[in-house]
């Protein structure tokens, strides 16, 4: 009987480590979020699951290029999924259907057509960024008010892996 108390305890231990870590890095390391609505057509669809790497960013700072997750400013309940277009610093405008960084026109492949509207000359504050979705004409981002320039505190991680649908899985670009 001794015996099974023994293996008894063992399993709970074992099953007690297990529940912990599996917390700690639900908690710091990684976490899935699923994609609600189309701001990121074409490069995420609606309803897809993806793995979000939340610890990268306590090293350093999101870069241009990135798709970020971050809580929307005004009700930090909801989640955002965008682009870096640029970073503090940074100068950023859209004229004419095309995106400015720095005075240099964007290079964007991940979007299937022209940017609509015009936004003036803008300084990205320091430890912001500047993000918009890749379907810019269905997206509120950081052209918007209520969005802005995203404060670094409110990233909470980097989109790297799409889990669902498996017809799609794989990393994020």
């Amino acid at each position: 009987m001794e015996n099974g108390n023994k293996a008894m305890r063992e399993w709970l231990e074992a099953i007690g480590i297990a529940l912990l870590l599996a917390i700690l890095i639900k908690t710091f390391v990684v976490d899935t979020i699923q994609v609600d609505g189309n701001s990121m057509i074409p490069t995420l669809r609606h309803h897809d699951r993806l793995i979000m790497n939340k610890f990268e960013y306590r090293m350093q700072k999101p870069e241009k290029g990135e798709i970020v997750v971050f809580q929307y400013p005004h009700d930090r309940t909801y989640y955002f999924i965008k682009r870096v277009i640029a970073v503090e610093g940074d100068t950023v405008e859209i004229a004419n259907g095309e995106v400015i960084v720095n005075g240099q026109v964007l290079k964007e492949p991940y979007i299937l057509e022209k940017t609509l509207g015009d936004f003036s000359k803008r300084l990205v504050p320091k430890d912001t960024i500047f993000v918009l979705g890749d379907n810019r004409n269905n997206s509120k981002d950081s052209r918007f008010k209520d969005v802005g320039p995203v404060s670094l505190k409110l990233v909470k991680g980097r989109a790297v892996f799409r889990i669902w649908p498996f017809r799609s899985l794989g990393k994020i670009m």
